[in-house]
């Protein structure tokens, strides 16, 4: 397995791993893949990745995006993890998180946060075990197919970024 940073190139298998995430129902309040450009101006141009196998497969992405525009939330992110149907299982999630963390923190990433729903047991212990803890649950937070979803909020600190020492 190969964490590569995530082009254009990939946008093909990307989406395609994102639509069939989407048709889980569990995994975002999306209900379809926006086009490549849409994506592309949706999230950081930094800390992109697709994890993918000896053959070539892209077997699973991770990207960040901004939670705001305001400059005092620059090192603040929210990500996203997919890993195709048949790659589940076999710690690409992990791969990927633990590089998206790395990269993330190489950029002045100091906060990242996650956004599941609770029926995603697979996500919130993706994320706990690579040191994310449940700051929250926001009830009835947005519908999903005219049915109102709750999520589980996760954040991660960084130990190496915004601790207050001069950067």
């Amino acid at each position: 397995m190969m964490i590569l940073p995530l082009t254009e190139a990939h946008w093909p298998a990307v989406r395609a791993i994102y639509e069939a995430g989407i048709a889980t129902g569990n995994a975002t309040f999306e209900t379809q893949a926006p086009e490549w450009a849409t994506w592309d101006q949706a999230h950081l141009t930094h800390s992109r990745l697709v994890a993918v196998d000896d053959g070539g497969t892209v077997c699973g992405w991770a990207a960040l995006s901004p939670v705001s525009s305001r400059c005092v939330y620059g090192g603040v992110a929210e990500l996203s993890v997919y890993v195709s149907a048949d790659a589940r299982g076999r710690g690409v999630g992990r791969q990927l998180l633990q590089a998206l963390i790395a990269d993330s923190e190489s950029h002045g990433i100091w906060t990242l946060q996650a956004g599941t729903f609770p029926e995603n047991a697979a996500s919130i212990a993706l994320h706990t075990q690579a040191g994310f803890r449940i700051v929250g649950y926001r009830e009835r937070i947005g519908q999903h197919h005219g049915v109102w979803r709750n999520t589980v909020q996760l954040e991660r600190r960084s130990a190496r970024v915004g601790s207050g020492e001069a950067q």
